[in-house]
């Protein structure tokens, strides 16, 4: 019998992915806001995630032994401008989630982020000490404190995916694919660097750990560190676009940009030891996003 999955932020390109993927071992609920959507095989709901008792009647009538909070607010400069509704959605919606899953004993999985660090070092482990150099950055970092506090025993994930998003919600590497199909010249950055992970190995590996019932920090990303314009060129060449349509540019040549690190690199040592393998490079897992396509599984989520 399955067990029942309960996703936060349910219309999201994470969620969504994450319902498609899952659904064959879990009955998954979408936990839905302002936009309605129906994802085949899964099931929905609406309520807030502000009310800590509305949170508690749902959560005790849908009885998820796993919930996956995604919902964040996730745009560097809406945070930068509105560092309340910022606060709000990152922190004190997390807050509330991790506290009902604690009363309940439900295991929590809350989705960080890689923008936690100063950008100064490379491939930075758990152990890190965080320096947010911006609103987001700071919100994220307080919702992770605040979620071990509440609740030890959750899994905070800090991560940076890319995957198939939907109409109104389009991921880096869709903008990449849609821009080149176009013809459309791209710029993107060659000095900022991340280590990306596609979003169908993220989630894989998170249930790995959930099954292991471990708790605490995990990095999940991938293997490989490289630049956002190296990324795009990987997109390019295995969709067999036309390379030449991207143009390296630099961070430091868009001065408005709402200050972020310039190196977001994750080590993920610490789950690939506890999971006894690696968790692949930028080229097999820009091959699995090539696979997705060739399917049909991206056309699903696309077409909501």
């Amino acid at each position: 019998m399955k067990e029942n999955m309960l996703i936060t932020g349910g219309s999201g390109l994470l969620a969504l992915n994450w319902g498609q993927i899952s659904r064959d071992d879990y009955n998954v609920n979408l936990v839905l806001h302002n936009r309605k959507i129906q994802l085949a095989r899964t099931s929905t709901s609406c309520f807030r995630l502000n009310s800590i008792e509305e949170i508690q009647t749902q959560f005790e009538k849908l009885k998820p032994k796993i919930v996956i909070h995604t919902a964040s607010l996730t745009s560097v400069e809406e945070c930068e401008s509105n560092p309340e509704l910022a606060h709000h959605v990152n922190v004190e919606l997390a807050e509330n989630v991790a506290k009902v899953c604690a009363m309940l004993n439900i295991k929590f999985v809350h989705i960080s982020t890689d923008h936690l660090f100063s950008g100064n070092e490379l491939n930075v482990n758990e152990e890190h000490l965080i320096t947010p150099q911006n609103v987001y950055a700071k919100t994220k970092a307080e919702a992770e404190l605040r979620v071990l506090d509440i609740y030890p025993e959750s899994l905070i994930i800090r991560t940076n995916f890319y995957g198939f998003g939907a109409s109104y919600r389009k991921s880096f590497s869709d903008m990449i694919i849609n821009s080149l199909k176009k013809n459309e010249n791209i710029t993107l950055f060659k000095d900022v660097f991340y280590t990306p992970i596609f979003t169908s190995v993220l989630i894989k590996t998170v249930h790995e750990l959930i099954k292991l019932n471990t708790a605490g920090i995990f990095n999940v990303v991938g293997d490989e560190r490289l630049s956002k314009y190296e990324f795009g060129m990987k997109i390019a060449k295995k969709f067999e676009l036309d390379e030449t349509l991207i143009n390296k540019g630099s961070v430091h040549e868009n001065p408005n940009l709402i200050h972020r690190p310039s190196d977001m690199s994750l080590s993920n040592i610490k789950v690939c030891d506890l999971l006894g393998r690696t968790l692949g490079n930028v080229d097999e897992h820009v091959g699995m996003l090539y696979q997705q396509h060739k399917t049909g599984l991206a056309q699903e989520i696309q077409s909501l």
